[in-house]
């Protein structure tokens, strides 16, 4: 039995997927945007798929692979051309309309709006319009998002026309860039601003079923996302929170869920809470990114990867349930800017108590940029323990341990 798994050819979670699925009994089926021109560059029989042309892809892997019986995706430009794909081969998945809603913080903000979710004020500027004009439309504080990033890369919080007009020429030369603009995204041609939500953020994990939210995981995040950039770090499970609280984050997300049009698959949500109640930030049709999620297994120790295949192939046997008191994970924040030569500390790191696991991404000579221009992590650091305050000392006591080496990048002057 065939399982399509789209994903980006350089995610984290593609083999973890496919390696679930292999245990499953499953005949794993990658589709990525690797180059159509060459002969299988990353050895993985990979369908090339252009991103950019989702309709145009899932016509033509729809052709090539008729007989697939489910299909995942593996982060928010995957997930769209999963949608067109499922739309072509009658699979369950979220539909592509929703899919796109999900991933455009405008249309997001529209749709909760207009289900009569609680959404900061906001609008959108084209990037190419001037930046005093949007200015003078501000209120302060207030945070200006590309509409096409995730991961908060690009969000900058301003708190006066000065920070406003500095902020808006910083994410304009990000989305300038050469690495960007291969995307080709149109929804990069325009900044969000809104009104700054006050308050502790916390993210759901969930799966949606004929669009009914079953909530997997609440996480809290401990650091307080004030900005002016909103690295985040540390996710912790289960949460902190009272029940009354966890029940209004759930309730939210489902009527985000529904405002959407998500239908069928994964959802990785984002959200504030303050004192008047969740505000919804996103609702992504994707699971948690990045090896994130090791964190969680359920029922005996199956991970998030054979939980989402079932769920595509509507397999499930039982309901997914943790089967641990309480886990975390700490994305491992960049500490400057500078070409990655090498970390010190992971033996020791491994050695803390609660932690179960410490796995360095970053790769020597790559160049690592921190938020907001940066969109990646140096690796993720696990841990377990008897609850969620035992799990966020071990996190920080691991981290504290590691020491990052870089050389400097050259700058280049600009020519006379």
């Amino acid at each position: 039995m065939k399982v399509l798994i789209v994903a980006s050819k350089l995610g984290y979670q593609t083999r973890a997927f496919a390696e679930a699925a292999v245990r499953l009994g499953l005949e794993p089926v990658l589709a990525t945007d690797r180059c159509g021109s060459l002969d299988d560059p990353w050895r993985d029989h990979a369908f090339p798929l252009k991103f950019h042309r989702p309709a145009e892809s899932a016509a033509r892997l729809a052709r090539q692979v008729p007989d697939a019986a489910g299909i995942v995706a593996v982060g928010d430009k995957p997930a769209l051309a999963a949608a067109h794909i499922a739309h072509r081969l009658g699979l369950p998945f979220h539909p592509p309309k929703a899919v796109e809603a999900a991933g455009n913080k405008y249309l997001a903000r529209q749709a909760f709006h207009k289900a009569g979710l609680p959404v900061p004020a906001y609008f959108r500027v084209p990037l190419l319009s001037g930046a005093a004009e949007a200015c003078s439309r501000a209120s302060w504080p207030c945070v200006l998002k590309p509409l096409g990033l995730s991961g908060s890369r690009g969000v900058i919080r301003a708190n006066s026309p000065g920070e406003f007009l500095a902020a808006f020429s910083r994410i304009r030369r990000l989305l300038d860039s050469p690495e960007i603009l291969r995307g080709r995204d149109p929804a990069l041609g325009f900044i969000q601003v809104e009104d700054y939500i006050p308050g502790r953020e916390f993210a759901l994990e969930g799966l949606v079923s004929n669009g009914r939210l079953r909530t997997l995981a609440i996480f809290d995040k401990p650091d307080p996302l004030e900005g002016p950039f909103f690295e985040e770090s540390i996710y912790l499970t289960p949460s902190r929170e009272p029940e009354t609280a966890q029940v209004a984050m759930r309730e939210a997300i489902q009527r985000a869920v529904t405002a959407l049009g998500l239908t069928h698959g994964p959802v990785h949500a984002e959200l504030r809470v303050n004192e008047h109640g969740p505000w919804v930030l996103e609702v992504a049709a994707r699971p948690i990114g990045g090896l994130c999620a090791r964190v969680l297994r359920f029922n005996g120790g199956a991970p998030l990867e054979e939980v989402i295949l079932k769920h595509a192939l509507q397999r499930e046997e039982e309901p997914p349930l943790l089967d641990h008191a309480a886990a975390g994970v700490m994305m491992i924040p960049i500490p400057r800017d500078g070409i990655y030569e090498d970390c010190s500390g992971v033996e020791p790191a491994q050695a803390t108590p609660g932690v179960d696991g410490v796995e360095i991404t970053a790769r020597h000579g790559q160049v690592y940029k921190r938020l907001p221009e940066g969109g990646s992590y140096l690796g993720f650091i696990f841990a377990r323990g008897a609850d969620s305050s035992a799990v966020e000392s071990s996190l920080r006591q691991a981290h504290a341990k590691l020491a990052f080496r870089f050389a400097a990048t050259l700058t280049v002057l600009p020519k006379r």
